[in-house]
């Protein structure tokens, strides 16, 4: 990587972080989450609940399950693009042993912000080069974080490569759309939007090629040779207005809206 690649990726994150603070993510409780019952992002957070909720029922307990049967050790979860580290200290509550990666180690809402006390490992890395042995973990889950990633392909592929076989591939609460055109509608929206939204840290937040969304085809090809199962979408039940977005929008002749969802692979 070169120096100047180098000083973007440490100046989004500072930016990033002051963003974040900007936004009133600094006085979320990291052992609380995902729950939050008042203030501007409750809402936003109604959503993620869900989507915690679905992969804990369909993922996360099965897993534990299966690591139980296997009498070979606790479940193993690594938690990529974990911010403050609060689904892996759930998962870690609830007996597994956990590892929360962010690149970012601030105290905003990064791993600096994690719960205090907490048995979960803390790793500073990307997750497009994780710094893990091979077949170490039984679950591997991107935290509204997969769209983040500037080689989709990569990341796919060390999740693949610290995952053990039959462990679980898991997608949350990253934008996914039926089809590209509907991703790029998006992408140019947040791009003229973004000095109204950023401010003066726009340019620093755009400078990065981040995938930004999904679609179900571009992960199926991102996957190719990857040893990894069909993707397989797990509808949530998300909050009434949240359901209700793609009608209005319709309605109103705006911009197809994304959706989340529980997307999940078998390491094979």
């Amino acid at each position: 990587m070169t120096d100047r690649a180098v000083d973007e990726r440490r100046l989004f994150r500072q930016d990033y972080a002051e963003h974040r603070a900007a936004e009133g993510r600094e006085s979320l409780d990291a052992r609380t989450l995902p729950y939050v019952t008042s203030g501007p992002l409750a809402r936003q957070w109604s959503v993620r609940a869900r989507s915690w909720e679905a992969f804990d029922r369909r993922v996360l307990r099965p897993a534990r399950r299966r690591a139980d049967a296997r009498a070979a050790g606790p479940l193993r979860v690594i938690d990529l693009g974990a911010g403050n580290a609060w689904l892996a200290h759930r998962a870690a509550i609830a007996g597994a042993e956990a590892v929360a990666l962010d690149v970012r180690g601030d105290q905003v809402d990064g791993l600096g912000a994690s719960p205090p006390g907490s048995a979960v490992e803390r790793v500073v890395a990307s997750f497009e080069a994780i710094p893990v042995s091979d077949g170490e973990f039984d679950v591997v889950v991107f935290n509204a974080a997969l769209h983040y990633a500037e080689d989709l392909v990569a990341a796919l592929r060390e999740a693949r490569r610290v995952a053990r076989v039959a462990a679980r591939i898991v997608i949350l609460d990253s934008p996914f759309y039926r089809s590209a055109d509907h991703g790029e509608a998006m992408v140019r929206e947040k791009r003229r939007n973004a000095e109204r939204q950023f401010g003066n840290r726009a340019a620093t937040l755009l400078a990065l090629s981040f995938v930004e969304y999904l679609t179900p085809q571009r992960l199926a090809d991102a996957s190719r040779g990857l040893r990894l199962g069909p993707w397989r979408r797990r509808r949530v039940r998300y909050p009434l207005w949240y359901e209700l977005r793609g009608a209005l929008a319709f309605v109103r002749r705006e911009r197809t809206p994304s959706r989340f969802d529980l997307w999940e692979s078998v390491a094979t």
